[in-house]
């Protein structure tokens, strides 16, 4: 599932972001060498890096 649509950043990317060691969205975003745009996407990133943080 596509979750930023301004970087075309997947749900899979934010998932291997976080097991890399990002803690939030621009962090993760900066793990792929992306910069937010519009930030619309951040929501819905933080609760996949939650999910993820929880089940490591």
């Amino acid at each position: 599932m596509i979750v930023c649509v301004c970087n075309a950043i997947r749900e899979s990317d934010v998932r291997k972001a976080t097991k890399n060691g990002a803690s939030c969205p621009s962090s993760a975003y900066a793990c792929l060498g992306r910069r937010a745009k519009c930030g619309q996407c951040f929501p819905f990133a933080r609760q996949i890096i939650a999910a993820e943080r929880a089940t490591a």
